[in-house]
């Protein structure tokens, strides 16, 4: 098999899948914003003017092109236009300060960055940039060597990039497509910021399931509800911290928002509170809830859907995808009801499902672990526990301790930190650190130095200040020791 074929048997090119689409409905709506609707062949036109572009400013195949956009129809536009030039688009916060893009960057090593200015001379695409001069022929069909490069921290706080192992073929991104719901023609509601690699992941997939993908700009709850109404949205993708401020909508409003074209709501991301579970599976029916555990890397995934559920609340389901295993710290497999470390792999015989760029893989014997902890009962549903690494999941999102920890060092007056996450009802966590510090440190003085390093939402919602050593005498921080002790006084 040829890396740069542009297609053959069970081959199919990302453009040339989109071309079928514009083909069977060109005036069927395909993408959505605050601002604008595209039809399938005005995507597919902007997107070949977008491509040439790209390619004028040197993305060949199996170039990065770096996307830090917020939500609108210009995001997905980048991608598909990587796509038609064989590149790998690689989605990165619109919010990143210049320290945290740079690191990126580095890593990435991208062609172009589309969104925020690099500081290092790279090629650089303004998000609003006019194309419109550029042809909008078709360029020819090319199959790059992989369809998606998110990025990721990890316990250290060092950033990497996860990168597909599938080529940009669509046979592979649509390989799971009807098994997590995403029914060909139907309408999906985005709310969360395709930086994220699920939201991306699942617009895209369902732009290539002819769907009609609605971009929220930024979430909120009402507004949520009057676009499910609106587009008679199918597919709802939503994490727990949404669902509940959802939820707690007054009951008038709920009532009065016509929720029947729902098909799925999808939820990732985080542990749902069982609350809020129930509250969705009594507003929306217990078929229509699903939820899903899986990694960015996709080595394997769990699923389950609100009728299993209330049979056995908590779970997050069976192994649907992959091989997951539950074991001790001596790598011993544990039975049914005993939390272990949680280790995937693909099922035998598969492709390997990503790469690392910037990091290794937590391996032993053919499995991965990606820190979480878990449990499975005897029929084989999985239960999750907290997280081995000490990550902090704030509405959905990770928050690595040790890089916010690398941040408040870099302030003068901080000799040491902790930072550790406490249990937010609306957010699930917050970020809380932990200082010693050589004298008095406004609070305010903190913000200011860390807004400059860190993505807002990394960013502790409170500091405390202590005498007390944070660290032993080989330097490691127990942050599960800490956070006890600050659950335990409250």
């Amino acid at each position: 098999m040829t890396t740069d074929s542009t297609g053959g048997p069970g081959r199919t090119a990302l453009a040339a899948r989109l071309r079928e689409l514009v083909a069977q409905a060109p005036d069927r709506p395909a993408v959505t914003d605050d601002h604008v609707t595209l039809t399938r062949a005005e995507l597919d036109r902007r997107t070949n003017q977008l491509a040439r572009r790209f390619a004028s400013l040197g993305v060949t195949r199996g170039s990065m092109v770096s996307i830090a956009l917020v939500n609108q129809v210009r995001h997905l536009e980048c991608s598909i236009a990587a796509w038609k030039l064989g590149a790998i688009p690689q989605p990165l916060s619109h919010r990143l300060p210049p320290a945290e893009l740079s690191a990126l960057l580095d890593v990435a090593d991208p062609a172009l960055v589309v969104g925020l200015r690099p500081q290092d001379g790279r090629p650089w695409l303004r998000g609003d940039e006019d194309v419109a001069d550029e042809s909008d022929a078709a360029p020819p069909d090319v199959i790059g060597p992989a369809w998606k490069a998110p990025t990721s921290g990890g316990s250290t706080g060092r950033p990497k990039l996860i990168v597909a192992g599938q080529e940009a073929t669509a046979e592979a991104v649509l390989a799971g497509a009807d098994h997590l719901r995403l029914e060909r023609d139907g309408v999906m509601l985005t709310t969360a910021p395709l930086y994220h690699n699920a939201p991306n992941m699942f617009s895209l997939i369902s732009v290539l399931q002819g769907g009609h993908v609605v971009l929220m700009s930024r979430f909120d709850a009402d507004r949520a509800l009057g676009l499910i109404e609106q587009h008679a949205v199918t597919w709802l993708y939503v994490v727990p911290t949404m669902m509940g401020r959802m939820l707690r909508l007054p009951a008038e409003r709920r009532a009065e928002v016509d929720l029947s074209s729902l098909r799925t709501v999808f939820h990732i991301g985080a542990p749902c509170p069982q609350h809020v579970k129930r509250g969705w599976i009594d507003w929306v029916g217990p078929e229509k809830v699903v939820e899903v555990y899986a990694g960015t890397e996709a080595l394997a995934s769990t699923m389950i859907d609100g009728v299993e559920w209330l049979q056995r609340p908590g779970s997050v389901g069976k192994v649907a995808a992959g091989e997951i295993t539950a074991r001790d710290e001596e790598f011993r497999e544990l039975p049914p009801g005993e939390v272990g470390e949680l280790w995937l792999r693909p099922a035998p015989g598969a492709s390997p499902p990503y790469r690392y760029v910037g990091a290794d893989p937590r391996a032993r014997d053919g499995w991965e672990s990606l820190g979480d902890m878990g449990c499975f009962d005897v029929d084989g549903y999985l239960y999750l526990a907290d997280r081995s690494t000490d990550v902090v999941l704030v509405g959905g999102a990770n928050v690595y301790p040790a890089e916010v920890e690398n941040a408040l060092a870099e302030h003068p007056h901080v000799t040491s930190s902790a930072v550790i996450g406490l249990p937010d009802d609306d957010l699930g966590n917050v970020v809380h650190a932990i200082l010693q510090t050589t004298g008095p440190v406004p609070d305010e003085e903190l913000l200011e130095h860390l807004r400059a390093r860190l993505a807002p939402y990394k960013i502790p919602r409170s500091f405390e200040f202590t005498g007390e050593p944070l660290r032993d005498d080989a330097g490691k921080v127990r942050r599960s020791e800490l956070r006890a002790a600050r659950l335990r006084k409250d």
